[in-house]
């Protein structure tokens, strides 16, 4: 009876779970990350991010739709969010801690896949840059964070999507 019980709670424990997609994360052998080499935090913390240039071009994100065998923003897996974003070509490491724009550090992320998105990897984003520029982490503790599992990170800092 007791081994029925067990087997019972593994499985509540096991579908509880939130899902994990083979998209939620990159592929390291095709994003494996880029930080802008000679950035140091004092840098990374005075730029205003997303009033700073952009280097990614049209071509970069096509060959990231392309090394992932996406046919761009209208891919079935590019699922879009209740505003109709579908997937954004995101930075691996983001460029709020020195991500570089370069191919190697892009991917094709959807904004409506549940439970791990494009909208919950800004969020982290932008925690970690303010983490890290208050002192709480280093800017390599910040890109180790999105590098080796952002969702580890992410519930961290909010828990569980």
């Amino acid at each position: 009876m007791h081994e029925y019980l067990a087997l019972a709670m593994l499985g509540v424990l096991c579908c509880a779970a939130a899902p994990t997609r083979a998209d939620d994360l990159p592929d390291a052998t095709k994003t494996p990350g880029l930080a802008k080499p000679g950035l140091s935090k004092a840098t990374v913390c005075a730029t205003k991010w997303g009033k700073d240039e952009r280097f990614v071009t049209p071509a970069m994100k096509a060959k990231a739709f392309n090394l992932y065998g996406y046919s761009g923003y209208h891919d079935a897996r590019c699922v879009p969010d209740s505003h109709g974003k579908t997937c954004e070509i995101d930075h691996l490491i983001s460029r709020e801690v020195g991500g570089a724009d370069d191919v190697s550090n892009l991917w094709p992320q959807a904004y409506g896949s549940t439970p791990w998105n494009a909208h919950l990897k800004d969020k982290l984003e932008n925690r970690l840059h303010k983490e890290m520029c208050a002192g709480n982490i280093t800017l390599q503790e910040a890109r180790d964070s999105l590098t080796n599992d952002w969702r580890v990170a992410y519930r961290k800092y909010y828990g569980d999507p």
